[in-house]
Formats: structure tokens, C-alpha cells, sequence
């Protein structure tokens, strides 16, 4: 059981890819990050440093300033992309439905996933949305079990 379907090389917000596992449809779909923090707020040692404790250290041995400024040109590239917005952080949230009925519109999902990222064809957006599969599942599975224990006729609070 997983998606077959896998997102596009360039995604968008709102992208989706859909599959059926164990009688459920589940959709996974790219939502926009809210978090405003740049890339190098978010990760420590994004910006590539020649001091050993620091997060960012390139290593010791030959050509380690080669090696730095190549990191530091990379890292560059990348906070600059993301200002043009070429690329964004979001999220990959799944819902589940069975037999037409959502069970739940947020049954799993992981946040701060790099989408378009230079250098990325998006192949772990797919990745991020099987590993997630599983626990999509069981909130399904929990949310029928819920629905089945309340007789019918009574509200359920």
C-alpha cells in the first residue's frame, strides 16, 4: 500500500495525488508553510562555518577554503531562490475517505518539507506522503471505530 501517483517535478500549493489503501481513498495534498522563517532561521548550520563547534563546520583537511566558499556560494543560491520565491516550505497533509464520506481532512501530515528546492525533482514529497500513509490509516481506522460505537439516532459529542 502506497501512492503509485507521485508529485510533480515543479509543485504547486494545492497539488494532490490520491491513492486507495485498505478500502480508503487518501489524498495527500501540498499546503503552503505559514512560518514566515527563512531557510537559514530554520536549520541550524545552513550558513557553512570553518570553526570546528560551529554548526555549519565544513571539516578539516586540504582545500578546506575551496570547500567553504563553495558551501557559502551554495547556501547563497539557495537563500536567494527563496527570496524570488523559486522555492517554498509546506506541508503534506493526508485526509481519508471511505466510500465517499471524509473521515478525517487532516489524518496525518509533516510541515517545514522543502518543495522545489534548487536542485530537486520533489521526489521526497512522495516519499514524505507514503511514510505518512500509515498513520493516515489508523486515524481512519480509529475515527470508524468512534462512529461505530455511537448508536443510531444519538448525537454524537
Amino acid at each position: 500500500m502506497s501512492f503509485s501517483e507521485r508529485f510533480a517535478a515543479f509543485a504547486c500549493p494545492g497539488d494532490t495525488i490520491t491513492c486507495e489503501a485498505d478500502g480508503f481513498t487518501v489524498m495527500a495534498q501540498i499546503v503552503l508553510d505559514d512560518c514566515p522563517d527563512a531557510p537559514d532561521q530554520r536549520q541550524d548550520g545552513f550558513w557553512p562555518s570553518l570553526y570546528k563547534d560551529a554548526p555549519g563546520f565544513i571539516g578539516p583537511g586540504n582545500g578546506f577554503r575551496e570547500r567553504f566558499a563553495k558551501a557559502q556560494a551554495e547556501a547563497e543560491a539557495v537563500m536567494e531562490a527563496w527570496r524570488k520565491g523559486d522555492w517554498f516550505y509546506c506541508g503534506i497533509v493526508l485526509s481519508v475517505t471511505l466510500e465517499g464520506v471524509t473521515l478525517d481532512s487532516h489524518a496525518a501530515s509533516l510541515w517545514g518539507v522543502e518543495a522545489n528546492y534548487p536542485g530537486s525533482d520533489n521526489a521526497h514529497l512522495s516519499e514524505v506522503a507514503n511514510d505518512l500513509l500509515p498513520e493516515a490509516l489508523d486515524t481512519a481506522r480509529t475515527v470508524l471505530v468512534h462512529l461505530r460505537a455511537v448508536p443510531a439516532g444519538e448525537a454524537r459529542t
